[in-house]
């Protein structure tokens, strides 16, 4: 379980934008910081600044992992071929509570996170319990038996504020997914636009 769950919409209130496109997002009322001192005006950032923002963004978004989880995916990335952001935004993509967040299983990725915790989802007719678990192109995520009718479950699968990308196919009956292929960053429905070059210059400078 992240340490941040209950503390989510503040991810939203510090930087200043509703990273997940939620209804319910306080950003949607107050677009100042969270805290006493929220409201200050805020002064031009610098370079080190917008690119630690655009890291703390996307780390946010998928459920603000450590910074040693994230740092892993990202020296990942860099091995690979291709594009390093494009890279990052796969893996990060192909992390199992990502898929289970986007397949509509269930309503957020924090979400997400405690339900493949909890036992709740197979990979290949397998039970995985891990929520970083790298799902591989052609992976059949399913919700398991007992779990299909969770009230979760129910609500996420009927939630009209997203839709689910087309490097996944749901089926929403059978509450099973396949993972299609591993995304770039344009095949991403972010709520916000991310910035994984300015991702690149942090950890190139830092």
């Amino acid at each position: 379980m992240t340490k941040r769950t209950s503390a989510k919409y503040k991810l939203d209130r510090r930087m200043g934008e509703n990273i997940w496109g939620r209804p319910k997002s306080p950003v949607n009322r107050r677009e100042y910081g969270p805290g006493q001192h929220g409201q200050r005006r805020k002064g031009k950032l610098s370079d080190f600044g917008l690119q630690l923002r655009a890291k703390q963004k996307l780390k946010g978004h998928y459920g603000d992992l450590t910074e040693k989880q994230f740092r892993r995916i990202f020296a990942d990335a860099e091995r690979m071929k291709g594009d390093t952001g494009e890279n990052l935004i796969g893996l990060l993509e192909s992390r199992l509570d990502a898929v289970v967040y986007r397949a509509k299983f269930v309503a957020t990725v924090f979400a997400a996170r405690q339900f493949v915790n909890h036992g709740h989802v197979t990979v290949n007719g397998q039970r995985v319990n891990i929520p970083s678990y790298r799902v591989k192109e052609g992976d059949v995520i399913e919700v398991r038996d007992r779990s299909k009718q969770l009230a979760v479950v129910l609500e996420a699968t009927q939630l009209a504020e997203r839709d689910v990308p087309d490097y996944i196919e749901a089926d929403h009956h059978k509450m099973s997914a396949t993972f299609v292929r591993r995304p770039g960053l344009s095949d991403v429905p972010f709520a916000v636009q991310m910035e994984p070059n300015l991702v690149i210059e942090f950890y190139a400078q830092n």
